[in-house]
């Protein structure tokens, strides 16, 4: 006979407190108070759990990577500084600290429960402070308990030799940290420039290729006032330009342009002129403000780009800069509806690589132009020669994780839904943890009928990221289908707060005011949305329904009318054959009945009221 295990007697041991954390970043710049958190955790970390996450502990704690192995690589990573072309959008440190947090969440619950105490928050750079508000939420209160205090420390205040002495000695220990942090700190207080600058300029280049935008901001406008644009002008260009990129990755764009049109002030350099107009026309066509969009001008300068660039007199340089400037005016002739002209620009572009660049040679650039020509050739409605462009993105580089979005979105309107599944968790795993393939994959259980598959993917999509606007209106519009009104509710409010004109939050929130009986509110709530989007099929069957409801069949058929102009579906044809009734037009009814019969044979409802 077996015998139950007996207790001990002993309790566990107890998990060492965690050491208090100074966040200053005057310290180690972007991720001081991460870093110090990884050093403390990393030691007693199970090794699957280092390499799950190795991607978020590198980024976050450059100074510990000989002990984190990269598991995770896209071909980036192992370029020169002059061939990783692309700039991370600002939600990368989002992506970031949720995976930093998922590895606190698993790591913590097998070791037990801690508190983080983290002080000079007053200090803190923006990366630490969404990722304390990134523990607070995915972390459970029962593993972590984080206090934090605005104040902490202060900066070592020295006069300038010992703040020169105090930056040598920390160049010898020759830590990434310090060359974010301290030792730019130390340098600007000590008595040479020409050293502060050297710091800055590393600093601003380590963090703009890290995705630290807010640093980079902070950073390079202090080198700048040390930079002389006559004297030192290269490096005055390259710091102004990377200011200038991360300003406009914040949707500051207005101080961007500022800062181009400084460049056209003090530079002759035809270099500078071409990458400047090119950067403005950028600013001018993805403005974050739809609104401020100006396509016109984009145009001119971009041309103007391309005009300096078609001159270099170097083949291979010429390819290079010429290609990236014809891309550049792809974007905005799509954006002027016009991408058979955009990928007429595109394919010279590939074709300037092809001939003139040495093989292997700026490999993003080339897998840039590719999926470019893939997206074009969707709208010109050539999917298969989009799908043969992905599928050699993805195989050229298959650590990186947007490409797999692509091809999925691509294969999910192909109707292929297994492949797109199996694209978008293929994401989930090659990076950070983000928001879009659980929403897509999302997309596709609903269509599926599996509405709590679908409601679970878009938990945590809004898990990862609670502002993630389109999230937020599809789980509304779900919710409100499942009958969960009040949650319906919260979810479109939350959203309106954030994106006021948004046409589906607007449908959800409709049909949230048409179940709790206030007809009025969504009759103007629809109204709204169609005003903004006079195609949103789902505004206009939903009015249908309200229509119908509130007693107007004439205008549900109306309503319902416009909704299938987006194509047939049998849900509506069933509805509208409900309201043909209603308004006496039985042989219509029968029509629209017999057609959803068609499109859905397996309809108990439709059969049954054919026989009526």
């Amino acid at each position: 006979m077996s015998r139950e295990p007996q207790p001990s007697g002993n309790p566990p041991p107890a998990a060492p407190p965690l050491p208090t954390i100074d966040a200053g970043r005057h310290l180690r710049g972007p991720y001081t108070a991460a870093s110090a958190l990884v050093q403390a955790l990393l030691p007693t970390a199970r090794p699957d759990l280092v390499a799950r996450y190795d991607i978020e502990l590198r980024a976050v704690a450059p100074d510990l990577r000989d002990l984190i192995p990269a598991r995770r690589r896209s071909v980036a990573a192992g370029l020169p500084d002059a061939e990783r072309i692309l700039v991370h959008a600002p939600r990368r440190t989002l992506r970031l600290a949720n995976g930093l947090a998922e590895f606190v969440r698993e790591h913590l619950a097998g070791t037990g429960p801690r508190t983080l105490v983290v002080e000079n928050l007053a200090l803190a750079d923006p990366t630490d402070l969404e990722l304390l508000a990134v523990l607070r939420r995915r972390v459970p209160g029962e593993l972590l308990t984080v206090v934090t205090r605005e104040e902490g420390p202060p900066p070592e205040t020295l006069d300038p030799a010992g703040h020169d002495a105090r930056a040598d000695e920390l160049e010898r220990q020759g830590t990434v940290g310090a060359r974010l942090g301290a030792i730019p700190y130390h340098r600007e207080r000590g008595g040479d420039p020409a050293r502060a600058l050297d710091a800055l300029a590393f600093a601003v280049r380590w963090c703009l290729d890290a995705g630290c935008h807010d640093a980079v901001v902070d950073l390079g406008r202090r080198a700048l006032r040390l930079a002389d644009p006559e004297g030192a002008q290269p490096t005055w260009w390259r710091l102004l330009h990377s200011t200038a990129t991360a300003l406009a990755a914040l949707d500051r764009e207005d101080e961007a342009e500022a800062l181009f049109d400084l460049a056209r002030r003090e530079s002759v350099s035809p270099a500078v002129h071409a990458s400047a107009a090119y950067a403005t026309g950028m600013l001018k066509v993805r403005h974050h403000e739809v609104a401020r969009r100006d396509t016109d001008a984009a145009l001119a300068l971009v041309n103007q780009a391309i005009a300096i660039s078609s001159l270099l007199p170097d083949p291979r340089e010429r390819a290079f800069k010429l290609g990236f400037d014809l891309n550049g005016r792809a974007l905005v002739e799509t954006r002027r509806g016009r991408p058979a002209k955009a990928m007429e620009l595109v394919r010279e572009a590939v074709d300037l690589a092809e001939r003139d660049l040495r093989p292997g040679e700026h490999p993003i650039h080339r897998l840039v132009l590719l999926a470019n020509r893939a997206q074009l050739a969707v709208m010109l409605g050539r999917p298969e020669e989009a799908l043969a462009d992905l599928d050699a993105v993805i195989a050229a580089d298959p650590g990186y994780p947007d490409y797999y979005i692509d091809r999925g979105n691509l294969l999910h309107r192909l109707g292929r839904m297994d492949a797109a599944v199996a694209d978008y968790e293929t994401a989930m795993r090659a990076g950070p943890p983000f928001p879009e393939p659980y929403y897509n994959r999302a997309e596709i259980r609903f269509s599926a009928g599996d509405h709590r598959g679908a409601l679970e993917d878009l938990d945590h999509a809004l898990e990862l990221d609670p502002a993630f606007v389109d999230g937020l209106a599809n789980r509304a519009g779900l919710l409100a289908g499942l009958g969960e009104y009040g949650r319906a509710r919260a979810d479109a409010e939350a959203g309106l707060a954030i994106a006021p004109g948004n046409p589906y939050l607007l449908c959800a929130l409709g049909q949230v005011e048409t179940a709790e009986g206030r007809h009025g509110a969504a009759r103007a709530t629809f109204d709204r949305a169609l005003e903004l989007a006079p195609g949103l099929a789902a505004a206009w069957a939903n009015r249908g329904l309200l229509a119908f409801e509130t007693g107007d069949p004439q205008g549900a058929v109306a309503d319902f009318t416009r909704a299938l102009e987006s194509g047939p579906d049998p849900a509506l044809l069933f509805n509208r054959a409900m309201a043909l009734r209603a308004s006496g037009r039985d042989e219509e009814a029968v029509a629209d009945l017999g057609r959803a019969l068609e499109l859905a044979p397996d309809d108990e409802d439709v059969r049954r009221e054919l026989k009526a």
